[in-house]
C-alpha cells in the first residue's frame, strides 16, 4: 500500500491541521510547500503534507521561518550524514534557548507568586472580601 500518490485539498489540510487556508498560502508563498495548481485549485502531495507537519512542528517548538526553510531545504539534497549531523545541531541549540527562556519563566513565576503573596499579606480583609 503506498500513499505517495494521495493527494489533498486545502479544505482537508486546514480542517487536519486547525490552520487556515490563508495559513497554507502563506507556506506557499514563503516556498516553504509547493502545491500543483490546477487552475486556481491548489492540489497539495504528501510531500507536501509531510512538510507542513514539520512547518507546524517547528513553529511550535520556537523555530522561525527562516529557520524551518533551512531544515526544510537540507532535505533536498544527497548527503544525509550532513543534513543529520546540522539539523541536530539547530534542535540543540534550540534546546538550550527554551532552557534559558524556562529558567527565566520560573524566576518570573516566583516573583509575580511572592508579589500576590506580598499583597495578600498587607491587605488581608481586602482579598478576603473578593473571594
Amino acid at each position: 500500500m503506498t500513499t505517495t500518490n494521495r493527494t489533498y485539498t486545502i479544505r482537508q489540510l486546514t480542517k487536519e491541521f486547525s490552520v487556515t487556508a490563508r495559513t497554507l498560502r502563506f507556506y506557499e508563498d514563503e516556498g516553504l510547500i509547493a502545491p500543483e495548481r490546477r487552475g486556481q485549485t491548489r492540489i497539495y502531495s504528501q510531500r507536501d503534507r509531510a512538510r507542513i507537519i514539520l512547518i507546524l512542528r517547528g513553529r511550535r517548538v520556537g523555530f522561525s521561518l527562516a529557520e524551518i526553510r533551512e531544515i526544510l531545504g537540507l532535505y533536498r539534497h544527497d548527503d544525509t550524514d550532513a543534513q543529520l549531523v546540522h539539523t541536530r545541531k539547530k534542535f540543540a541549540e534550540r534546546i538550550d534557548t527554551l532552557e534559558r527562556q524556562k529558567v527565566d519563566i520560573d524566576e518570573s513565576l516566583k516573583q509575580l507568586r511572592q508579589g500576590i503573596a506580598d499583597i495578600d499579606a498587607r491587605s488581608v480583609p481586602h482579598a478576603q472580601a473578593a473571594e
